[in-house]
């Protein structure tokens, strides 16, 4: 930087880079289609005022995916975008940052430095041992953490209740329990009709059958 500053020597600290400009000859390198190829939409004025999602008027991938099969059916695990995240801490963690007795929420793991932020769930998990008494309230907690907060006498308190998993399709061919004690009953009765017409008494002699 020179000693005497004034407008002939006054420039940028960083040096400015113009922008390439198109359409400008053949010799610019963006001459002749200034970059956008020959014919089709997006060679077009306006072209790139298209709503994010839409596919030149062909059925959009949003609209697609309900019509497959696979992975995105009602009662697979979700995938990609349309998958739940959650924070994992484990026990051992909670061990090494918490005085016995404290209590344990998002917000005291984010002052811990366990967890980033309090905007997604957090999940206990089990790894480790914990021998400390916590007063714990989190989202999610696995059946290995619950165990081991709940022999260690502490608390531990679900933000959000757990979804009831729907029963799996049974195999055809296997009835229901009702069904089995209902055709038990309306078998009972047949059979004891059919003992009693087993047990008639037989004629006696003398008497025309």
């Amino acid at each position: 930087m020179p000693d005497d500053l004034n407008l002939s020597n006054l420039k940028p600290a960083q040096a400015r880079k113009d922008r390439k400009r198109i359409g400008r000859g053949l010799g610019s390198g963006k001459g002749r289609y200034s970059g956008r190829g020959l014919k089709g939409q997006k060679s077009r004025s306006g072209s790139h005022k298209m709503r994010p999602g839409f596919e030149g008027g062909q059925n959009p991938l949003y609209m697609r995916l309900g019509k497959q099969r696979g992975p995105y059916s009602k009662d697979a695990m979700p995938m990609g975008p349309h998958r739940t995240s959650t924070q994992p801490v484990n026990v051992a963690a909670l061990e090494e940052r918490f005085e016995a007795g404290a209590e344990v929420t998002p917000e005291t793991l984010v002052e811990k430095g366990l967890v980033r932020n309090t905007r997604v769930d957090v999940k206990l998990l089990g790894q480790g041992d914990l021998s400390k008494k916590l007063s714990i309230t989190v989202h999610a907690a696995s059946g290995s953490a619950r165990e081991k907060v709940e022999a260690a006498g502490g608390s531990l308190t679900l933000l959000r209740e757990p979804k009831e998993r729907r029963p799996k399709r049974k195999p055809q061919g296997t009835a229901p329990p009702e069904a089995e004690a209902e055709a038990e009953e309306t078998a009972e009765p047949e059979e004891a009709g059919a003992e009693a017409e087993d047990t008639e008494p037989e004629p006696e002699e003398g008497e025309e059958s």
